[in-house]
């Protein structure tokens, strides 16, 4: 990952990553004090991440971005994935980064959409 990558630029490959279930590229782009949070589950760990979130890594085959929009430290990803099965949703997070990597990450729950 070059040094030169915008926060906008890195949010969007934590996503590609996801989908790709590429690990290595997402233990890359999160800092060691990482946290998650989403309704389910409010406050996750780097470790709980890995262990309740990964399992789901490559459902969202394809990811397009409706918003990326960096204030201060923080990336607001407004995005709609589409699943194997042509099922769509939409999210918005909010990615906290410290320095180059995201040190935190809020999930805000969307919608399901119609299918293709």
């Amino acid at each position: 990952m070059g040094a030169d990558l915008t926060r906008i630029d890195r949010s969007r490959q934590l996503y590609l990553a996801f989908a790709a279930v590429d690990r290595e590229a997402v233990e890359n782009l999160l800092a060691p004090e990482f946290s998650f949070h989403s309704p389910p589950d409010p406050q996750l760990d780097r470790a709980g991440y890995f262990e309740r979130c990964w399992p789901h890594a490559g459902n969202g085959t394809e990811f397009e971005f409706v918003r990326l929009v960096e204030a201060g430290d923080e990336v607001f990803v407004t995005y709609e994935g589409t699943r194997r099965d042509g099922s769509r949703f939409r999210n918005t997070e909010v990615l906290r980064f410290a320095g180059d990597r995201i040190a935190e990450a809020e999930v805000y729950f969307g919608w399901d959409l119609p299918g293709r």
